[in-house]
């Protein structure tokens, strides 16, 4: 298939080299060209611009920050005029529910379906191809995509336009929730004098064992705090949840102070361009500790 692809970072560049892999032909954009550059000796065509990337595109991907970074791209007239009708425009990228449904009636006037399509996995995911994909959308759409989603992890049909965004914001409250859980049980594993190797190799396969207790808690036991998931973003997904929450009537406390926790991270500690598994730190920084970072 030929896919406009929009949004090669961190997750994003991985995304394109598997649907590479999978035999697409694939035209990449990125705001930072040298990040969408680095994707030709891979086989992708780099475009100057959005409005060159999306040209004669059967499908158009976009994996941009948030909502509004779509709006902006979604706004451009050259951009509108490039879009082929009867193609489908896939947003990987985390948005609000009703910036999705919103985007997806304005590409109805240009006779292009819309499925909301975020994503959770992180880059190591993004990397293997083993994306939890979940979309909202019309089914047509959706069973269209898939064999396109599928190159990229396991993509599941959550509900009608909206709901794929919706699904992420539970995933997101989930996330760093656990993350916070996590670095607890971490640290109280480090000052009791327990090998928190050890100890995450026990717990395998049992009710405490996840994703993020094997991968973020090696992270905060090394100290690795490298980008994967910005802190930043974690803390606007965060945001997100809480107005969808405000929006249906909803208190949500354990993601209240979750966020807060991650804001202090980021403006206290200066830690929004670090991982999200740094929440470590802050829970060390609470506790008077070095932070080892």
């Amino acid at each position: 298939m030929q896919i406009g692809f929009l949004g090669t970072g961190l997750m994003g560049a991985h995304m394109v080299r598997n649907l590479l892999k999978a035999g697409h032909i694939v035209t990449v954009w990125n705001r930072t060209a040298a990040k969408a550059e680095a994707l030709a000796a891979d086989g992708a065509t780099v475009a100057a611009s959005p409005d060159r990337a999306v040209v004669g595109a059967e499908m158009v991907i976009s994996m941009l920050a948030d909502g509004p970074a779509t709006e902006a791209i979604l706004s451009d007239p050259a951009l509108r005029q490039a879009l082929s009708p009867g193609s489908t425009w896939v947003d990987m990228s985390s948005a609000k529910p009703e910036e999705s449904r919103a985007h997806a009636r304005d590409l109805a006037t240009l006779g292009v379906a819309h499925l909301d399509a975020p994503v959770s996995g992180g880059t190591l995911g993004a990397e293997a191809g083993t994306l939890a994909i979940m979309a909202g959308g019309a089914a047509e759409t959706f069973d269209c995509a898939r064999p396109v989603l599928e190159a990229m992890g396991r993509p599941v049909l959550v509900g009608p336009g909206g709901s794929g965004q919706l699904a992420k914001l539970a995933n997101q409250a989930v996330v760093a929730i656990t993350i916070s859980a996590v670095a607890e049980a971490m640290l109280l594993l480090e000052r009791g004098g327990a090998d928190p190797a050890a100890v995450r190799d026990a717990l395998k396969g049992g009710f405490a064992d996840s994703t993020i207790l094997q991968q973020h808690g090696a992270r905060m036991s090394a100290r690795d705090f490298a980008p994967g998931g910005l802190t930043r973003l974690q803390i606007k997904d965060l945001d997100n949840v809480l107005g969808e929450a405000a929006s249906l009537g909803l208190t949500l406390p354990a993601t209240q102070e979750t966020r807060r926790r991650f804001v202090r991270l980021a403006d206290k500690m200066v830690g929004g361009e670090l991982d999200h598994s740094a929440l470590f730190m802050e829970l060390c920084d609470l506790n008077q500790l070095e932070t080892g970072r």
